[in-house]
């Protein structure tokens, strides 16, 4: 199972300065991570645009971006961007979209959050070629779309798709390379995504699984999940992550946490692993007061695994 690290911001959804991406980016590499992970903020800079930067002084690790909205987003536009970030990171640019949630898209884009996923199956069908460096000819309910363009020298944009739903999971089994899950649990992992994922691309390159997951290494467990529910708290009332407890068998974001000592931790991770995650995308959280500290022995475990 490959590991990543977050850059750009921390898990409070709070962003770092733009030129930070590139420091962390290089700590990430040094420190082994086979994937530098920046979230897509709402409300800040774009993180896709700024990937391109890291990407010209990183030579090794992957850069991928996750989950960057697809309503507010044409696919020839979004595509135009991915290929020309990719020509700056020299191919190891990964995309991650998604459709986002209801109240963002709706109240804050002030557009209809109509069919998820045909509107996905619609965007990848655009995209897909896209970022192959084909052109897109297409007719549908959602999108028309004639075109294409180049970009010298890029090379295709591997895109994964934030699901969260069966038909979700199912239209990325069969027109992406992946899917991004964030908060998802063994059992829903288990029984859902991976058996609908390989059923839908079957034929195809074995599709990536990417498991974003609250992770801290810690003596005080539970203390750890409290913290957990504090800073993540605010997707209990999200009404798909509510549906994604109720599969889970659980009640609220810290039962879902990876916690314990470094023992605890691996033993978990592992147990992703043997379900049959291939990425880790840990969001590690602080405990106690110093929180550096407890910062940098989290980090210590996961690049030794």
């Amino acid at each position: 199972m490959r590991i990543g690290m977050t850059i750009g911001g921390d898990v409070l959804a709070r962003p770092s300065a733009p030129s930070e991406i590139v420091v962390e980016a290089r700590r990430a590499e040094d420190e082994g991570f086979a994937t530098a992970w920046s979230v897509h903020f709402t409300r800040a800079y774009d993180a896709l645009t700024a990937l391109a930067v890291p990407g010209t002084v990183t030579q090794r690790i992957e850069l991928g971006v996750g989950v960057v909205p697809t309503y507010p987003r044409h696919p020839l536009a979004l595509a135009q961007q991915a290929v020309t970030a990719q020509a700056f990171c020299g191919g190891r640019l990964t995309l991650g979209i998604g459709v986002s949630h209801r109240p963002v898209i709706e109240g804050m884009h002030g557009l209809r959050y109509a069919s998820p996923a045909a509107h996905m199956r619609e965007y990848l069908t655009v995209l897909g070629p896209l970022l192959r460096g084909e052109p897109a000819q297409f007719a549908g309910e959602h999108f028309r779309v004639d075109g294409g363009f180049a970009v010298p020298g890029a090379a295709s944009v591997s895109v994964l798709v934030g699901a969260l739903s069966p038909r979700m999971v199912h239209v990325a089994g069969e027109l992406a390379d992946g899917v991004i899950t964030w908060l998802a649990g063994p059992r829903t992992l288990s029984a859902l995504v991976v058996p609908t994922l390989s059923a839908a691309a079957s034929g195809r390159v074995e599709p990536r699984i990417v498991a974003a997951l609250p992770v801290a290494v810690t003596d005080e467990p539970d203390a750890a999940r409290a913290v957990a529910e504090e800073a993540f708290g605010r997707y209990n009332s999200m009404e798909n992550y509510r549906r994604l407890f109720d599969r889970e068998g659980v009640t609220s974001v810290g039962d879902l946490a990876v916690v314990g000592t470094e023992a605890d931790v691996e033993k978990q991770l592992r147990s992703y692993a043997d379900i049959g995650v291939t990425d880790l995308w840990p969001a590690v959280f602080p405990v106690g007061t110093d929180e550096a500290a407890s910062v940098r022995r989290t980090r210590e475990l996961l690049s030794r695994l």
